[in-house]
């Protein structure tokens, strides 16, 4: 092989060691994604149930073993910051896991041109 060759070579492995760690990224932000999906529905859900209740109703959190009581207003109002917060995570790992798409196009695109250099090069031996 050729210093041409090799440099090459060595080139499309550097991208491909690049495209790989993406890939890995990319599937630890789906999985974190899909546990804010899951934690999102699963706040919507309490908040349905709390909106079902009237003002005689009692509600209670559960505060390690402890049930506390808690007014059904103010915990209304803390599913649905929980909801916010939880949503706003949400768009953000969206968000973040376009752009390592993106940026893994980039760098399949770039071992396809450094693998066809590459061919080329050594078919021209």
């Amino acid at each position: 092989m050729d210093k041409n060759s090799a440099a090459l070579y060595k080139k499309m492995q550097t991208e491909v060691e690049s495209y790989q760690n993406l890939q890995k990224s990319c599937v630890k932000m789906v999985k974190q994604r899909a546990m804010l999906e899951s934690q999102l529905n699963e706040n919507k859900c309490v908040l349905d149930e709390l909106n079902l209740l009237g003002p005689d109703n009692k509600v209670y959190k559960l505060f390690g073993p402890v049930l506390v009581k808690q007014e059904l207003e103010d915990s209304r109002q803390n599913v649905g910051k929980r909801i916010e917060y939880i949503s706003k995570e949400l768009k953000s790992s969206s968000d973040t896991l376009e752009n390592m798409e993106k940026d893994m196009l980039k760098h399949r695109e770039a071992v396809g041109k450094y693998q066809q250099q590459w061919q080329v090069a050594a078919a021209m031996k």
